[in-house]
């Protein structure tokens, strides 16, 4: 059996106010991609790259799916040239590190940061919530703006996940654990 892949590049901007409708565009716009198929004996799967968020920058947060770890509506976050190099995946403990980071450097900036990530919990949209002075409050660990941007959608993959019980409050309980 011969496979190949049919790799799809998308720009999408999703902004909405709340969980549901963040979930329900996040499915739908999955509902919408071409799916694999057979042709003349060989599989084509389909993969698709979603450039979700630019950052000041200009490297871009972007959705890899499918990941096969739910089944189909699974997701990964990336950013281009995380290290400044490399392609990289920012998981939760990257996350958990780097408000350790901010809290150790600056802690009285640091109760701006946790309001920040509430707002984006709240599914605030980062760059409306962001001011010049809190993109610049630290010096170590991640950027804010790509903080904020990466957990929009570390929230949404949990609320997708865990659509059935508490989506991104289990991430936004174990930040909160990890940073008291």
């Amino acid at each position: 059996m011969k496979k190949v892949y049919d790799e799809y590049e998308i720009e999408w901007s999703l902004v909405e106010d709340s969980r549901d409708k963040l979930r329900r565009e996040v499915v739908y716009k999955f509902l919408s991609e071409p799916p694999g198929y057979w042709k003349d004996e060989i599989k084509h799967v389909t993969r698709f790259k979603y450039f979700v968020e630019r950052l000041e920058d200009g490297r871009r947060i972007f959705l890899l799916r499918p990941t096969f770890l739910n089944k189909g509506i699974d997701f990964q976050v990336w950013v281009e040239k995380f290290d400044g190099t490399n392609d990289k995946r920012p998981s939760h403990k990257t996350i958990f590190e780097d408000m350790k980071l901010k809290k150790g450097e600056n802690p009285q900036n640091f109760n701006k940061v946790v309001q920040l990530v509430n707002d984006v919990w709240n599914c605030k949209e980062p760059d409306s919530i962001l001011q010049k002075e809190d993109k610049d409050a630290f010096r170590q660990g991640l950027p804010l703006e790509m903080l904020l941007k990466v957990l929009k959608w570390l929230f949404i993959e949990q609320d997708i996940t865990y659509w059935n019980y508490d989506g991104r409050l289990m991430l936004k309980m174990a930040i909160d654990e990890e940073t008291r």
